[in-house]
């Protein structure tokens, strides 16, 4: 999505946010910051917030990071990479048909890779990933 430390990302939310609320033209990326902040209106406040939260312990739920997941995982969709996550992703649409939920759920295995391949200090295996979201069984 966009590099840089935690701080500047979140600088990236709030900026799209303001150019947003200005009225402003925005590029292609900030366009779909937009469409997260805008689906995410628990999260309004946050990305409104003029002092960024000093570093420190994340909590439990952190909105950049969920929101940035939902950008990495559209992303991931818009270019078909991993290979088949496309598939996977229509699959479980077709079962849940609520495109947003199915998102959560793909986002939590994403989050788990990651999360894994940031341990291992290695990049993530997206063979695994994609046979995790092939095992995801909508209720």
């Amino acid at each position: 999505m966009f590099a840089g430390n935690r701080e500047d990302s979140r600088r990236f939310f709030l900026a799209c946010w303001q150019k947003r609320q200005s009225g402003a033209a925005l590029e292609p990326l900030e366009r779909l910051v937009i469409q997260v902040i805008e689906a995410h209106p628990e999260y309004h406040d946050a990305v409104k917030a003029a002092d960024l939260p000093k570093a420190g312990p994340e909590p439990v739920h952190n909105p950049f990071l969920h929101m940035g997941l939902h950008i990495a995982l559209i992303e991931q969709l818009q270019t078909d990479r991993p290979v088949g996550i496309r598939l996977e992703h229509q699959r479980l649409c077709q079962a849940e048909r609520d495109p947003h939920r199915v998102e959560h759920r793909m986002m939590q295995v994403l989050f788990e890779i990651l999360h894994e391949a940031q341990a291992r200090g290695a990049m993530p295996d997206e063979q695994v990933y994609l046979t995790r979201l092939k095992q995801i069984a909508i209720i």
